[in-house]
């Protein structure tokens, strides 16, 4: 048994740090510890990665396992750190044998041993590639959010074994190629259009102008009058989003968990329609795990 070091990443905010683990398998009674201020989601881990090892066709060490997230004193969250786990127990019990220090896994696993979802994967995988890390292994249904980061080649993971096959050398994973991109269409999409809104002049004159000068537009009435029509209909008029605003407003919503799989990149300008009872916390973020607000998801 050997000492392994595999490398993550984890989101803070907006933000995101590298993280190191470490995986130590001693003699002793059978026992699987992980250290490093994690959080109930990483605890679990320990049962998700024991299950897809085994049913991967791999042997999971019957001995004292440690596995270390550094640095310990920032707190860790999520379903993230399965994938590195799961890898640096394969390689300290030597049934996977790879340098791994120019790399980056992240992804949730599931029992039988394939990959999940996982938010906050843009943000996460452009933190590597400024790092230095020059390849990063994601779950397949999130490599096309993943190749929006540039720097560092995406490969999509569909399971730990194909994982542990790759590693290996056979070359089952091949480089996520990103399709070009669409043009971004300043139009919402699903979302109602101005031209469709019948009479009120004056107040879609009113949206027009603070959509032009970037002003704040308060509209005040009785419930029915369409107030809530004319406010969806704003983006409508609103110029397209710039390739650094749709990059930056995809990368909020992947840490919000918002991002859908089958457009990673969003095109058109967010509407958020906050509760009238929606918190602080709700409003403009925070938490004991920080998360965007609708001010920011705005």
């Amino acid at each position: 048994m050997v000492l392994a070091k595999t490398h993550t990443c984890a989101v803070m905010g907006l933000e995101g740090r590298i993280i190191e683990v470490e995986v130590d398998i001693a003699s002793g009674l059978p026992a699987f510890t992980v250290v490093g201020l994690a959080d109930k989601a990483v605890q679990e881990a320990r049962e998700r990665v024991r299950a897809a090892i085994r049913n991967s066709g791999f042997e999971f060490p019957m001995r004292r396992i440690t596995v270390s997230l550094a640095p310990a004193d920032l707190e860790k969250a999520g379903p993230a750190y399965d994938l590195p786990i799961a890898v640096g127990i394969l390689l300290s019990s030597q049934q996977v044998a790879a340098d791994l220090s120019h790399a980056v896994f992240l992804g949730e696993l599931a029992l039988d041993g394939s990959l999940r979802h996982t938010r906050g994967i843009l943000p996460m995988v452009a933190l590597a590639a400024e790092s230095g890390f020059t390849q990063a292994y994601v779950p397949s249904v999130n490599a096309a959010e993943a190749a929006l980061a540039e720097g560092a080649e995406v490969f999509p993971v569909e399971s730990l074994l194909q994982l542990a096959a790759h590693l290996q050398g056979d070359g089952s994973i091949q480089r996520y190629t990103a399709a070009p991109a669409a043009p971004v269409n300043p139009v919402t999409g699903d979302g109602p259009d101005i031209s469709h809104v019948k009479g009120q002049e004056h107040a879609k004159r009113a949206l027009e102008v603070a959509a032009a000068g970037s002003h704040n537009f308060l509209m005040v009435g009785p419930p029915g009058s369409g107030k809530t029509l004319l406010a969806r209909s704003l983006p409508s008029i609103m110029p397209g989003l710039s390739a650094r605003e749709a990059l930056e407003t995809s990368r909020i919503y992947s840490v919000a968990g918002l991002l859908p799989s089958d457009t990673p990149l969003l095109a058109i300008r967010p509407f958020r329609s906050p509760h009238y009872t929606t918190s602080q916390a709700g409003l403009v973020g925070g938490g004991h795990w920080p998360r965007p607000g609708e001010v920011t998801l705005a």
